[in-house]
Order: C-alpha cells, then sequence, then structure tokens
C-alpha cells in the first residue's frame, strides 16, 4: 500500500476503498498499544469489533474523537521518555527523532520502525518525482542534521531514489554555497528563508545563481513556498522552479506539490486518511471554506496518530479531479497558517503567511514585524533593511488594503535583522 503511486489511483472511490483497507490494518495493529487500545475499545474500533470489518471511513470518523498535541504532550509527560504510543516492543525501533520543543520547553519525541521509516520515505520519493528528481540528479541538502525528522527523511529518500545526496553540513552559507557549485548539483532542498539567505550570500559574493546547474528548489518548514510573492522571489535568485512540501515530526512528510498548480498542495492519501474541519465545531468544511487539517497515519504502525488535529489551517480546493490530475484532497495555498499564529491587532486577525505575502511583494531581504500587546491596544510594525521611502510607503499601503489597518514600516540598518537557517523566527511579541 505504501509504495503504491497516488498517481495511478483513478478516482476518489477507488482511492477511499484502499484507505478502508489499510485503516483496518492500522486498527488490528494497536492492540498492544498503551496510548490508543482503551480509546479504540471506547469507541467499539477494538481487534474484536473490527471481526466483523469497519464498514466504511465515516463510521471511524463518527466513533473516534479527534486528538489534540497537547494530549500527546501530556502522555510523553506522564510515561517519558517516549510516551505510551507504541504498538510493538521498544527493541523493534530503530528511529528516533524530536521536535525543537513544545510550548513548555520539552521537545515532543517519536520512535519508527524500519517499516514506519520505509512507508514515511514513499512520500518524499513522491515529492521528488513531482519535482522532475530522478536518479540521474544531484540534490543538496541544506540541513545541519540535528534530530529533525524531514531531514533525515528527505535525505533518505533521495538515496532510495538513487540520486546522489549531498549534505550540507554545518559549514558557512558561503562554504554550503560552493559546496553545492562546485558539485553541480541539480535539486536544492532548504526552508524558503535558507533559500533567499544563500540567494542574498550569492549576490555578495558575486555569484549569479540563476546561471548555476540547479533547476528545482524544493522548500518546506514553512508556509513560504506556496506563498506567491515569496515563491516568485526564490524562483528568480535561483533562476528554478520551486516546489512545496510540508510534514510534521509527529505525522511525518505529509504533502507532495502540484506541478500544475504551483500553490497547491495534495496530502498524499495513500497515505494518509485527511479531514477538514471547522475548528470550533468539528465539522467537515466545504471546498474553498478553510479549516483545520486532521489526520491519520495509515502506514506508520509502530507510532501512529489517528484523528490528529494537527493545527495547521488549509483551504480544500474546488478543483476537480481532470483537472488537478490525481484524486488526493488538493490545499489551495498549501498550509495558510498554523490556528494558534493568529494574532488580533485592535480588532484585525493577523496570520504571519497573510502579512509575509504582502511584505515579500517589496522586500527581497530580511523583515521583522514587531507586535507590543503591553497596552489595551495591540501595536504592530514592520522592520525592513531598505532606506526607501516611497519603498516603505508602498509597503505601508499595500498592508492597509490589505487588512484595513495602519501597519508602520520602518527602515533599520542593513545586516541589522537575524539571519535563519531553520524556521524563522520573524514576528517578535513584547
Amino acid at each position: 500500500m505504501s509504495s503504491e503511486s497516488t498517481a495511478s489511483v483513478a478516482t476518489r472511490e477507488t482511492l477511499e476503498a484502499a484507505q478502508l483497507v489499510a485503516l483496518r490494518r492500522l486498527l488490528a495493529e494497536l492492540e498492544h498499544n498503551a496510548f490508543w487500545a482503551p480509546r479504540l475499545r471506547d469507541a467499539g474500533l477494538d481487534r474484536g469489533a473490527l471481526a466483523g470489518a469497519l464498514p466504511d471511513l465515516a463510521t471511524f470518523r463518527e466513533r473516534l474523537p479527534t486528538i489534540t498535541k497537547d494530549e500527546i504532550v501530556a502522555d510523553q509527560r506522564a510515561h517519558p521518555p517516549y510516551g505510551s504510543n507504541l504498538s510493538y516492543p521498544l527493541e523493534r525501533y530503530v528511529r528516533l527523532h524530536q521536535t525543537s520543543g513544545t510550548s513548555g520547553g520539552v521537545p515532543l519525541r517519536w520512535l519508527d520502525t524500519a517499516e514506519s521509516w520505509s512507508w514515511m520515505l514513499e512520500t518524499w520519493i513522491e515529492v521528488f518525482r513531482a519535482a522532475g528528481v530522478d536518479a540521474s540528479d544531484r540534490v543538496f541538502f541544506a540541513f545541519s542534521f540535528g534530530p529533525f525528522l524531514g531531514f533525515w527523511t528527505a535525505f533518505d529518500a533521495a538515496q532510495k531514489l538513487g540520486a546522489l545526496a549531498l549534505p550540507g553540513g554545518v559549514g558557512t552559507s558561503t562554504a554550503r554555497l560552493r559546496l553545492l557549485l562546485d558539485n553541480a548539483c541539480t535539486t536544492f532542498c532548504a526552508t524558503p528563508t535558507y533559500a533567499l539567505r544563500l540567494a542574498e550570500v550569492a549576490v555578495a559574493e558575486g555569484i549569479d545563481l540563476t546561471t548555476s546547474s540547479v533547476r528545482a528548489v524544493i522548500v518546506a518548514g514553512e508556509p513560504g513556498g506556496s506563498v506567491p510573492s515569496t515563491r516568485q522571489r526564490i524562483a528568480e535568485a535561483w533562476g528554478a522552479t520551486v516546489f512545496d512540501h510540508h510534514g510534521m515530526t509527529e505525522v511525518g512528510p505529509v504533502s507532495v506539490p502540484n506541478p500544475r498548480f504551483p500553490e497547491t498542495l495534495h496530502i498524499r492519501e495513500t497515505s494518509y486518511l485527511a479531514e477538514v474541519i471547522d475548528a470550533e465545531t468539528g465539522a467537515p468544511v466545504a471546498p474553498g471554506e478553510s479549516g483545520e487539517l486532521v489526520l491519520t497515519t495509515l502506514g506508520r504502525l509502530g507510532s501512529p496518530l489517528l484523528r490528529y488535529r494537527t493545527g495547521d489551517l488549509v483551504r480544500p480546493s474546488t478543483r476537480d479531479v481532470v483537472e488537478l490530475g490525481r484524486p488526493d484532497l488538493a490545499l489551495e495555498g498549501g498550509i495558510l497558517a498554523r490556528t494558534d499564529d493568529m494574532v488580533v491587532v485592535r480588532g484585525t486577525n493577523l496570520y504571519p503567511s497573510a502579512v509575509e505575502q504582502v511584505v515579500r511583494g517589496h522586500v527581497e531581504g530580511e523583515y521583522r514585524v514587531e507586535l507590543d500587546t503591553r497596552s489595551a491596544m495591540a501595536q504592530i510594525r514592520v522592520l525592513i533593511e531598505d532606506d526607501d521611502v516611497a519603498l516603505r510607503r508602498a509597503l505601508e499601503d499595500d498592508l492597509r488594503a490589505a487588512f484595513q489597518l495602519r501597519i508602520p514600516v520602518e527602515a533599520v540598518a542593513t545586516g541589522s535583522l537575524p539571519r535563519f537557517e531553520l524556521k524563522a523566527k520573524r514576528w517578535v511579541r513584547r
């Protein structure tokens, strides 16, 4: 199941039939999983109940409540260091990865069996194929290779595909740039922020990246790859096509880019059972409406998540299967925002990705958003490394038009704002 290409699935009906088979297999494997077994018994979805076969996907959604990250964090605190979401004896697990830290400062740890790891690589291989990457390519990974899952799944998938995989290591940006160029790499993998940062370094070094061998830039870790203005900045700087992707440590690599529609991501539904729900009511949302992405990991049997509220705000596409070229759930604009990222300024809801779309229409370099909530009326401003008065006024006008809110734009010295290799932290609250 996990090795089947989604492109071979012709209709929603055949896709959902395959999902139901995978879901039954998953539920049957959780008899000894201390986290899931009692929850499945309460929902009437334990192995005994499955003897008569789970009738359909709707029954699963109706019976089993959604779970949140807070519940997973609480379980790992109660059962350190890995929690109780383990389907097999500890000796069967071969990989450990973790997040940078939860709101309480403790990382979320995740164990995987060899089978689960192989299952996750299939999604990344499909990402590469969507970007036109094959065994003849040289793929450069601008990561320091810490314990984050996304680094390693991408690297191992490139190897499994047969491509030459080059680790960027912990060197300077200049050293990484030289390694990429010296080896005539054709594909570059990074966060959107670091793709722009390396382009900035190239300009400082007198290097024209548009003449390099790189023809595909694959980005993840931030919503920038599906933000049109950010994607355009990256594409112009590199002279390459930009492909977006997203995933999570606790879920795995999730989405695949649609080459026909650059702002659209597909959930790889041969691997994930996906839902988009109203964050307040839990009801499904209609195509074209935004809601929270909920995922069930169909093949990560050793440490699965069922009906997991990811916190990702998405919008199901209104395009049909024929136009999209595949039946999997399509997300217009990729990951729009995190449900917990929204800030309210003088009655206006602001999401970082929406602000970035406006800012990147004017600014090539770094920027910073400062939010002061110490008074009754929150204050916000944008800092940019450009003293062009006309540019700042134009950006202020576009921000006002987009959000019906006055957001001052101020200039700071070139190079004074922080640079990021991984996920950028441009929003600062006081």
